[in-house]
């Protein structure tokens, strides 16, 4: 070993200080370590395998792909070895030494979060959705050492680090290293010698790893032989009939890197024109990277169980948390990524698998209602997208779709339930959509609709101001803004009988009405009476031709819209403000007062007064005249 080639360098940031909380963490459950390592294991037999597919010299004369446990108690030493595709000098330090993963600083800041919540539990729930990996090993090693040898390579190198802040990489020789694949060497800390113990190891692979392709055996000391502790049999090529529901658990956990239950289990085998089978999970907890920007989703594609990618889109974005296998007897062994993007026979498999995820999905919801309550909590803000996106299934996700509305209370309602408590003569089904669900749930523009027992959907997620502007209807009813154009609700009785008409003004209040409008000027495009208040003195409203109001946030936040269009002032002629307003002559505290009324209106819409000092100073000149004191 020489200067030149023994290096040491410090982690990156946000490694070391990942590290400092994996070995400080309070978390007693550190069983997670050996599945992330095992993991990591099984992935990189399985690139190995793709690989020599058409390079298959890198199998050499050992083409039987295995993972290895060895332990030695006395030392407290725990071996992972593979003889997968290994690493070379540069991928071991970007591997190993870097985080590119979008979710580590989300993971990070959780953690930190958990500490002193819920211990142990929480703390392995984060591991398994975040998919720390490697770095987990440290919660149980004071070091750790990778010797790997990247197949067809002729060199082999090694990886070391305690975990405080730094690592070295140096040579080694090839006597000393591998034929090819990865050896993991924890030196297990005092309080974790128990890994190095046979029933610990084989309790841990049961329950966590029992199901990766790739066979897993152990060797209990040096020099003994080595015994199964799983056989690398695929999990779905075995008959339904003959799997457990805590092997679809295990296997699960194994595939999606999570820790929870699946909430829905999806297996079947296509035959025919296209043959394959698809085992697939929806996770009972949202994944880390729900709403990463890129969208992707987390399928592995096998051929005749042979990993071939995980980024094949075999899933429409909208049911990227569903996690699991496909394989595929039809495609051929050495399809390269390129083609699989442009490959007829995907398409078909993503349309098969697709249609049978979303018709378990309606089954769960017809026979168990609160586990697919569950489900809907957790991604159907997710699901949702595809309202937006994909014309051909919009039926069965609107039938599928659940919502908060003025009459779900605590939970949520359909629109098959929706549309049986249809009012007569309403001729759509109305929504609020905006960013704070209690605050669109206090809205004064639900008031008239309320007074009528007319349900609206409460819309509170960000993709729901966009398919809702897509031009949908259910069962014939359109999909109607309140917060947009005229209320219309005068077909419509009001539930108390003898209550006067909403809308009309008395001679005085249109009077106002008109000076109101002249006061503001271009501040709105109109100042009319509402049908729609019965409580509040006024709202904002969009016109009927153009976006809605949230819809209209949303494109001028995007740079999508050059201008925001005027809003209409709506005055509930019948408050008890408004007719005292319409009685005074002063035209000082009308003019203040028309400005208030704008910008109470913006407040309850969520917005802020147009101008903060301007309000102000109309604010204190009516106290001040309330109070005598001008």
């Amino acid at each position: 070993m020489t200067t030149e080639t023994f290096e040491s360098r410090p982690f990156e940031a946000d490694v070391s200080r990942l590290l400092h909380m994996m070995v400080h963490s309070v978390y007693s459950d550190r069983d997670v370590f050996l599945r992330e390592l095992i993991s990591n294991a099984a992935d990189a037999c399985e690139k190995l395998r793709y690989e020599a597919i058409t390079q298959p010299e890198l199998l050499g004369d050992d083409p039987a792909l295995a993972i290895t446990l060895s332990a030695d108690p006395e030392a407290g030493i725990l071996t992972i070895a593979d003889n997968g595709i290994g690493m070379s000098r540069d991928e071991l330090i970007e591997a190993l030494g870097t985080i590119a993963r979008s979710g580590t600083r989300s993971f990070m800041d959780r953690i930190a979060e958990a500490e002193g919540k819920e211990g142990a539990k929480e703390g392995t729930q984060l591991i398994g959705q975040f998919g720390v990996g490697f770095y987990s090993a440290f919660m149980v090693a004071a070091k750790v050492d990778v010797v790997s040898r990247r197949a067809g390579s002729e060199e082999a190198w090694l990886w070391s680090s305690d975990g405080k802040g730094a690592f070295t990489v140096a040579p080694v020789a090839l006597e000393e290293a591998p034929a090819r694949g990865t050896t993991v060497t924890l030196h297990l800390a005092d309080d974790a010698r128990t890994y190095a113990e046979r029933w610990t190891l084989e309790r841990i692979v049961k329950e966590q790893s029992g199901h990766v392709p790739v066979p897993i055996r152990f060797i209990e000391k040096p020099g003994a032989e080595a015994s199964a502790l799983s056989d690398g049999a695929a999990l779905w090529t075995r008959a339904r009939s003959e799997i457990s529901a805590q092997d679809y658990t295990d296997f699960y956990r194994s595939v999606a890197g999570q820790y929870d239950e699946p909430a829905l289990t999806v297996h079947f085998r296509a035959e025919g024109r296209h043959e394959y089978t698809a085992l697939v999970f929806v996770p009972g907890a949202r994944p880390f990277d729900l709403f990463d920007a890129d969208r992707k989703g987390r399928i592995k594609l096998y051929v005749k169980r042979v990993f071939i990618t995980d980024d094949a889109e075999l899933l429409p974005r909208y049911l990227r948390f569903v996690r699991g296998v496909v394989d595929s007897a039809d495609l051929p062994l050495n399809v390269s990524r390129e083609m699989i993007q442009d490959s007829p026979l995907l398409g078909a498999i993503k349309k098969g698998v697709t249609n049978r995820v979303i018709s378990e999905l309606a089954k769960l919801a017809d026979t168990d209602a609160e586990a697919f309550g569950k489900v809907w909590e957790n991604f159907g803000a997710v699901i949702k997208e595809g309202l937006y996106e994909d014309f051909e299934r919009r039926e069965q996700l609107l039938n599928l779709a659940r919502f908060k509305t003025t009459a779900s209370g605590e939970g949520t309602r359909s629109l098959k339930e929706y549309a049986a408590g249809l009012k007569e003569n309403q001729t759509a089904i109305y929504y609020i959509a905006g960013d704070d669900a209690a605050r669109i749930a206090h809205s004064p523009h639900l008031e008239g609709f309320r007074a009528r027992g007319i349900e609206v959907l409460l819309l509170a997620d960000p993709v729901d101001a966009f398919w809702v502007a897509n031009g949908l209807d259910y069962e014939g009813k359109p999909f109607k803004s309140i917060t947009q154009g005229a209320a219309d609700l005068g077909l419509i009785p009001l539930l108390d009988t003898e209550a006067p008409p909403a809308g009309t003004a008395s001679e005085e209040v249109t009077a106002l009405i008109g000076a109101l409008k002249a006061e503001l000027g271009e501040e709105v495009a109109d100042v009319r009476p509402s049908d729609r208040l019965t409580d509040s003195a006024v709202c904002l409203v969009a016109s009927e031709s153009g976006p809605d109001r949230q819809f209209e946030r949303f494109l001028a936040a995007s740079g999508r819209l050059g201008s925001a269009a005027k809003p209409i002032l709506e005055i509930n002629p019948r408050h008890a403000m408004i007719v005292s307003l319409a009685g005074s002559t002063d035209a000082a505290t009308r003019a203040d007062a028309a400005h208030l009324l704008l910008d109470a209106a913006r407040v309850l819409d969520g917005e802020r007064p147009g101008d903060a000092a301007a309000f102000s100073e109309r604010l204190f000149r009516l106290m001040a005249r309330g109070l005598g004191t001008v």
